[in-house]
């Protein structure tokens, strides 16, 4: 890490790092993240403001009021389900405090701390019950507590309470340095805050934060991902790369083989990546395309022109699974080319695995298809020209750039099932060249998505018994694994064991939690017809080809993300039958999540539900390995701060035209500790993977 970030140690360093975090360092991680930092960009998702109510006679029924009060008894439960109830006087009003707990060391407690006579303040939510006030469990007493004039409200897990993360976040505040300013005068003037001052703003306010703070710490982390997104560029096109130039032979016996034309899209595409591919520089380019657009057909077609170019290319897939279906479509397509294609993942064991890489080693493997493993140290490429990374955004960049480094001027292809909105493309890939696939291969006819009450069950039951009946294939998808959590009450271990009563072996089961081999052995015996029904988690979000699955049903819709919704609906619909989208609630629904379902329902347009599901819960980071919260990392809205994307890419290129390599110009360096912050590696090398 260069000099001028050494004082960023104490914030990158782990959570439990704090004193103050002693015994919930693993909650407030699970919470917030393993570093300081992330406890620091926690932020509270509302305020509760303590000053507005001080008198019972300003209250209204619900209100949360921070009231004075003269203590008359602690009187004792008659029976259990009884609680205890200190009966108080606030000015003229009657107030009973109430505490349904049942511990032998309540009744002490509630005496040392309400001793008769004594004048005590507490805040809390009151209820109004006929002339008496009622406040149960009041979240502070003083003394001895010390009661926040606004109380910051923190996303919680179980088992980490708001002191806990009250405490560490003190701490964590005052591990702060202070940062030169990387931001341009013209903003500061707006009124923004310091980095650090903001910061406090938000966690720690005296007053009402005012939207200063959280805009400043918003364009901060734009900023970063515009300035990362910059200097990965200026290096692509600064580095030397080859031109890759093929007859076309392999591509014409692999598209004999597929047996239709690319469409227009697939051809669009495929001339821009030509064109990257015959320049002499280094591609770096985002294939991006919705739901069954044929993101595959394009790959392995670059794929074939590396090798007519007398090169190796590989392709990494984030799970085996995905990886083997790959392989699959490529042993067809570039086999009937006379292209051989073999798998490198971590199964792939004894003389096979020796097998593969000596072929690798020595050039007589012109194909490879894998996951991890591809990067691992001992896998060597006689001559790697081209690398495609599927489902980019689950690996980190550095896991990227240890494939790209496995060749020599290697240019890169990810690509992305999840459509990107046009509005993220700047945010989050700045000038980096992207081909944009649209529209649905010819023959597959649109989904149809019906939102179906719980309540309803049997009709869907009968409805599978026909679909059964005809042949027809069948998801059924559930969030949990096991029962946990009561809103996780549908798990898809019960669910499996229910449908297996009913359907019995024609019932398959699939999630992370088994081995590779039983899940495999699940997903085949489905592929093969063996089984017509699958019940599983997430795990066949991406990767599944089954033509005859024709129904899919998604248990506790609206816990799912859009994009998720839209990703598993695509796993039906993949050959020329009608198919169907059976999203199954729960029972109540808030308007939110009826509005989500809505979009699912009435859209099947993958880039539309981008756009909503952006507008709902954000972006993710497309630079690094998160995935959910705001734009860039967690902060940013894209409805409150979009403007101001347009103005940080602006600002990054201006920034980088006057100091490339931010360490000539004091902002420049001040704008390396931005990129530390923002978990943008100030080295930039890890960037230059895309």
């Amino acid at each position: 890490m260069p000099a001028q970030s050494e004082h960023l140690l104490p914030l990158l360093a782990p959570v439990e790092s704090l004193p103050e975090a002693a015994g919930k360092a693993r909650q407030l991680a699970d919470a917030a993240g393993p570093r300081v930092l992330d406890l620091l960009f926690h932020l509270p998702e509302r305020y509760v403001d303590r000053r507005r109510i001080t008198r019972l006679s300003d209250a209204a029924d619900g209100d949360v009021a921070t009231v004075p009060l003269l203590v008359e008894s602690v009187t004792a439960p008659r029976n259990p389900s009884q609680p205890w109830v200190v009966k108080c006087l606030s000015e003229r009003a009657m107030i009973d405090l109430v505490y349904f707990l049942r511990a032998k060391w309540v009744g002490p407690w509630l005496h040392r701390t309400f001793p008769e006579g004594a004048a005590r303040t507490v805040s809390g939510r009151v209820r109004r019950y006929g002339p008496r006030w009622q406040m149960d469990a009041p979240e502070f007493v003083s003394p001895p507590d010390a009661i926040p004039a606004i109380q910051p409200v923190w996303p919680l897990v179980k088992g980490l309470g708001p002191r806990d993360v009250g405490k560490a976040m003190a701490a964590a505040l005052a591990r702060l340095p202070g940062l030169p300013e990387w931001q341009d005068p013209a903003h500061l003037r707006r009124r923004w805050p310091g980095f650090a001052e903001a910061l406090r703003a938000l966690q720690a306010p005296e007053a009402l934060p005012a939207p200063e703070a959280t805009d400043r710490l918003a364009y901060d982390e734009l900023l970063a991902g515009q300035l990362a997104i910059g200097l990965v560029r200026r290096a692509v096109l600064e580095r030397p790369g080859r031109s890759l130039v093929g007859d076309g032979a392999l591509r014409e016996r692999a598209l004999a083989a597929f047996g239709h034309e690319p469409t227009p899209a697939q051809a669009g595409a495929l001339a821009e990546i030509d064109r990257d591919l015959a320049a002499p520089r280094r591609m770096l380019r985002l294939l991006q395309g919705d739901v069954g657009s044929g993101k595959t057909l394009v790959a392995l077609m670059a794929m074939l022109r590396a090798v007519e170019a007398g090169a190796q290319a590989a392709i990494m897939a984030p799970t085996e699974m995905l990886a083997r279906q790959h392989l699959r479509t490529f042993q067809r397509l570039a086999g009937a080319a006379g292209v051989e294609c073999a798998l490198l993942a971590g199964s792939v064991k004894g003389k096979e695995r020796t097998r593969v890489l000596r072929r690798l080693a020595d050039g007589s493997l012109p194909l490879v298809v894998g996951t991890h493993a591809l990067f691992q140290e001992g896998v060597q490429f006689r001559d790697l020209a081209l690398v495609v990374v599927d489902e980019q955004h689950r690996f980190g960049v550095a896991q990227r750039l240890m494939l790209t480094e496995k060749g020599s001027e290697t240019d890169v292809l990810v690509m992305t099932a999840t459509p990107i909105p046009r509005t993220l493309l700047l945010t989050q890939w700045g000038e980096m060249a992207v081909s944009r696939l649209e529209g649905r291969p010819a023959g597959r006819k649109p989904i149809v998505t019906r939102i179906v009450s719980r309540d309803r069950r049997d009709e869907v039951l009968a409805a599978l018994r026909r679909a059964f009946a005809n042949g027809d294939r069948a998801y059924w998808v559930v969030r949990a694994i096991e029962e946990g959590e009561a809103h996780d009450n549908v798990a898809a271990e019960t669910t499996f064991a229910g449908l297996k009563e009913i359907f019995g072996d024609k019932v398959r089961l699939a999630h992370g939690a088994q081995s590779l081999e039983v899940r495999e052995a699940a997903l085949g015996d489905f592929a093969a017809g063996r089984a017509q029904l699958l019940v599983a988690t997430t795990v066949v979000e991406v990767g599944v080809d089954v033509p005859e699955a024709t129904i899919m049903i998604i248990e506790q819709a609206e816990r799912f993300g859009l994009s998720a919704l839209h990703q598993l609906r695509g796993r039906v619909g993949r050959g020329s039958a009608q198919s169907y989208c059976l999203l199954l609630p729960s029972a109540e629904l808030l308007e939110g999540e009826k509005r989500r379902l809505s979009v699912i329902r009435d859209t099947e347009d993958g880039f539309l539900i981008a756009d909503a599901d952006l507008d709902q819960r954000g972006g993710g980071d497309a630079l690094g390995t998160r995935q959910a919260g705001q734009i860039g990392r967690r902060i940013a809205d894209p409805q409150r701060h979009g403007g101001l994307v347009r103005v940080a890419h602006q600002e990054a290129e201006l920034l980088l035209e006057k100091d490339p390599g931010l360490l000539a110009t004091e902002r420049g360096r001040a704008a390396r500790n931005l990129l530390a912050i923002f978990d943008h590696d100030p080295s930039l090398k890890p960037l230059a993977a895309g």
